[in-house]
């Protein structure tokens, strides 16, 4: 007994640690090396430079400073998006709004991958009855549209940033669980999981500890791909006006705003449209160059 917990011991110190670090300085040279990763973390970094530095960039409050005298203007050197309805500047608007959208974003993937990461990893680790149960569950949720099952949530809750993020976050969760449960059947079977059974490692360190880390490839991938589509979601909301309750600078809001418009000022929707297509793309490319460097078949 005591030579099988030694073999166990020395099987369970191989968890190859160097060759995670190993892998993802590998991944990071690869991700540099890809255009669509270099372009996407451009963008991702100018958007979040823009977002946090909105206060000093623009100090004016998008929300009160309206001026009716000037109100649908087309763009020009003194408001070069152009000017809302209301007589508001639209880059302005853009800028702050670009605060709203990250923050719905970055909050969503964090709220849904952590809770769907959880399941996923409880469901495909205990196995029977729990792994049906969790699952049934995501299947109930995957069920409904995903658009539908989020307006349906808003519409519950009422409009507004937080139940903004809970009704896209809910919707989010199924994605994760499944990954990460995917992942979590093919590693609970290793040699390395079985010597820490074996040394009596509890599951729950055994899940977090040693099968979460090496499950975290796709989880990263499916949260850098995720903030694009929590961006696209939220705007979805806000056009049906359940998203952020205006005048707050929220862009789906704002192509709805402009929407009645559209023959007179374009603009209105046109540069509002452009904000979320350049930013969901330039997480969509991330995310496939990150897609492209975890990927353990490309390793050199």
């Amino acid at each position: 007994m005591t030579t099988n917990a030694a073999a166990a011991a020395d099987l369970f110190a191989q968890v190859p640690e160097r060759q995670s670090r190993g892998l993802f300085r590998d991944a990071w040279r690869r991700l540099m090396r890809s255009w669509n990763g270099r372009v996407g973390l451009a963008v991702i970094l100018l958007t979040l430079v823009v977002g946090l530095a909105a206060p000093i960039v623009d100090p004016y409050d998008p929300t009160i400073d309206s001026n009716l005298a000037i109100a649908r203007q087309p763009p020009s050197w003194e408001h070069p998006f152009g000017t809302d309805r209301l007589g508001r500047d639209v880059m302005q608007r853009i800028i702050h709004g670009t605060r709203i959208s990250l923050l719905i974003g970055f909050v969503v993937v964090f709220v849904s991958g952590s809770i769907g990461t959880v399941l996923g990893l409880i469901s495909g680790y205990s196995g029977g009855f729990v792994d049906w149960l969790i699952m049934r569950m995501m299947d109930v949720l995957l069920a409904f549209p995903a658009i539908l099952l989020a307006i349906a949530i808003v519409a519950v809750r009422g409009p507004g940033l937080t139940n903004t993020i809970i009704a896209v976050a809910v919707v989010g969760i199924p994605g994760y669980a499944r990954v990460v449960r995917s992942m979590v059947l093919s590693l609970r079977e290793r040699d390395y999981v079985d010597a820490a059974r074996m040394i009596g490692v509890s599951d729950a360190a055994i899940m977090f500890r040693h099968i979460l880390p090496n499950s975290l490839s796709p989880i990263i991938v499916q949260m850098s791909l995720g903030v694009g589509g929590a961006i696209i979601f939220a705007a979805a909301l806000g056009f049906l006006g359940l998203g952020i309750r205006p005048p707050q600078p929220e862009w789906g809001a704002m192509i709805a705003d402009g929407l009645p418009f559209l023959r007179q000022a374009p603009n209105l929707v046109f540069f509002p449209g452009m904000a979320i297509m350049i930013t969901v793309l330039g997480f969509n490319l991330f995310g496939d160059g990150l897609r492209d460097a975890l990927d353990p078949q490309l390793r050199d």
